[in-house]
């Protein structure tokens, strides 16, 4: 255990989104465990203490993931300052709520842009690292990529996109020996979700999730699993562990979905969230939309 608990000591590892909530929280694990860290994010001072407070030689990047020249000069100099990426975590999301018919056209796109564009902009960018070191390439991905539930089209959208995406970047790149793994993960303990909490579109919607959905995990333990997955090259982690059960039955999702959500969608109104959170509020900031 304890060999296998510091494979990636040494070595260099790229995490987006860092800034806080999950992201910070891999960022900790990984510099845990001896490895240094680059720390991407839009929000300078928050990533500037996260990186302060870790034990190993870190450094951070006030970045766009959505950015192709911004993000192509950070992978440089990534590489230059800390030495060529061994691992890559597409960790850089945002959310928000509310019906499709009523959103902000810009929000909406702005969620698609740094969910998924900005996953793809991030392994294109860091991809020659990884082929350098054969290195693993881990996306975050959602109960939403397994599932979609009815306003958060942007966010289910997003999430299934990346992974299609890294499903199609495994095939591709396997034989070329950088791995691809997806973490889908439930509810997390962060501000985005505590934000979510606040209006009551995506309050209600968890609460008539079945029980050990509406669950929330602590980021800590969220990033021990998903660093332990990177340490086995795992092709998929999942957490909580239930979610791996979904998949064998996602194709009628679909259909459960629309006939348990039919009354509630029938009697009630729903407003806008805007991006939730304070990464929502800095991804909207950066990107010229609505919060």
């Amino acid at each position: 255990m304890t060999v296998r608990k510091h494979i990636l000591s040494g070595r260099t590892a790229v995490v987006t989104g860092a800034a806080r909530g999950l992201g910070a929280a891999i960022a900790r694990e990984l510099s845990g465990r001896g490895v240094r860290v680059a720390l991407l994010g839009l929000e300078q001072d928050a990533l500037a203490r996260t990186a302060g407070a870790l034990p190993t030689a870190s450094r951070h990047w006030h970045v766009d993931v959505t950015d192709d020249e911004a993000m192509a000069r950070v992978a440089e100099e990534v590489g230059r300052r800390l030495g060529p990426a061994s691992v890559v975590i597409a960790n850089a999301g945002v959310a928000e709520g509310g019906p499709f018919v009523d959103s902000d056209p810009d929000t909406w796109r702005r969620v698609i842009e740094v969910n998924l564009v900005g996953s793809a902009v991030t392994a294109r960018t860091f991809l020659p690292q990884l082929l350098r070191t054969h290195g693993q390439y881990q996306q975050i991905a959602s109960l939403a990529s397994i599932g979609a539930a009815p306003m958060m089209s942007a966010y289910c959208a997003s999430k299934a996109g990346v992974e299609s995406f890294s499903h199609s970047l495994r095939a591709e790149l396997a034989p070329r020996g950088v791995g691809v793994g997806i973490a889908y993960l439930n509810w997390i303990d962060t501000d985005m979700i505590r934000d979510a909490d606040q209006h009551r579109v995506l309050r209600e919607l968890r609460a008539h999730m079945p029980p050990p959905a509406r669950k929330t995990y602590a980021p800590e333990y969220v990033a021990r699993l998903v660093v332990d997955a990177v340490e086995r090259r795992a092709p998929a982690v999942y957490v909580p562990g239930w979610l791996r059960g979904v998949q064998a039955v996602r194709a009628g999702l679909p259909g459960l979905v629309s006939l348990l959500t039919r009354r509630e969608l029938t009697r009630s109104h729903f407003e806008a969230t805007g991006l939730l959170g304070a990464g929502g509020r800095a991804a909207g900031a950066a990107g010229g939309t609505r919060t």
